[in-house]
């Protein structure tokens, strides 16, 4: 009797714990569905806080939706920012780009005037000034840029020689100014090397490594090559400079920074920045190894496959 009474009473809570684990798993299988749903909302950027009952509702579901709306909120005040800081650098482009073309056009007029000795020095000094302040608003606005994100970078698969030949021809008039050569070595190979990068950019990026190189070269010259790994396409940019310190090489791609001893040569310090930042948001980086007193070489490395850039 007492035997039949415990089997009965082992079937019932076997029964009852099936049943409650059952209807544990389906409730939570309907809490991670609609969790699931909510996420998928979110990702897509069409969440929004529905009415929620938090008797049926986990604590959780309900923390996430309110957690999920404040990053949607958050989202669109992100892009909102962004907009108004494109608006404002769209502005200060365009308010100062009228009256600095003004300065240059009227000091070229002035140049052309019969002046005294001095005043031709002032003239001189004037125009000097007038490009370095456009060099600057330049290149500030295209560092604010990318920054804060406001300009996005698209790379794709490009082949490499015909921008490098771009970029030669554009400084081969400035290096040949000062009896430098430029010279630009084809590859051995007869595959035409390939690498992921916005053309544009890494022209621009390239175009300031090659405008420091004749800068600081007085001897010599300027040697550019190209070496294909497996993961990455090195473009490197070699002079017979005075080259850079040791203890300066790792200061020379901040904002803003100058040697001492490049006091005398014209610029303003954000070309190498700007270059390292171009190059990482590609997915790529510079290397850079230079002897004092020998030249100095810069090493673009390009990604060969598509790189897994965050976005900002």
């Amino acid at each position: 009797m007492y035997q039949s009474i415990i089997i009965v009473m082992t079937i019932i809570c076997i029964l009852t714990s099936v049943i409650v684990t059952i209807h544990s798993y389906l409730s939570t299988k309907r809490t991670m569905e609609h969790m699931n749903h909510m996420l998928e909302r979110a990702i897509e950027g069409t969440f929004s806080v529905e009415q929620i009952d938090e008797s049926i509702l986990s604590a959780l579901e309900f923390k996430l939706a309110h957690y999920l709306d404040a990053s949607a909120v958050s989202a669109r005040n992100v892009a909102l920012e962004k907009e108004h800081i494109q608006m404002l650098l769209s502005d200060i482009s365009h308010q100062t780009k009228t009256p600095i073309a003004n300065l240059r056009l009227y000091g070229e007029l002035l140049q052309e005037q019969s002046l005294d000795e001095e005043s031709r020095g002032y003239v001189n000094a004037l125009n000097i000034q007038s490009q370095k302040l456009d060099f600057l608003i330049s290149s500030l606005v295209k560092m604010s840029r990318l920054e804060t994100g406001v300009l996005a970078l698209h790379p794709k698969d490009n082949a490499v020689m015909p921008m490098l030949v771009k970029a030669c021809d554009e400084f081969a008039p400035a290096a040949a100014a000062k009896g430098l050569f430029l010279r630009l070595i084809p590859m051995e190979s007869s595959l035409e090397p390939h690498a992921f990068f916005d053309e544009k950019w890494t022209l621009e990026a390239l175009g300031n490594l090659l405008d420091n190189a004749v800068k600081y070269t007085e001897t010599g010259g300027i040697t550019v090559k190209i070496i294909a790994f497996e993961l990455f396409c090195r473009i490197e940019i070699a002079d017979t400079g005075s080259g850079i310190a040791e203890e300066e090489q790792a200061q020379i791609f901040s904002r803003f920074y100058r040697s001492q001893k490049a006091a005398d040569v014209q610029g303003i310090g954000v070309g190498l920045y700007l270059a390292r930042e171009i190059i990482a948001k590609e997915g790529g980086y510079i290397k850079l190894s230079s002897t004092p007193g020998k030249g100095s070489a810069f090493a673009v490395n390009l990604p060969v496959k598509t790189p897994n850039l965050s976005k900002p």
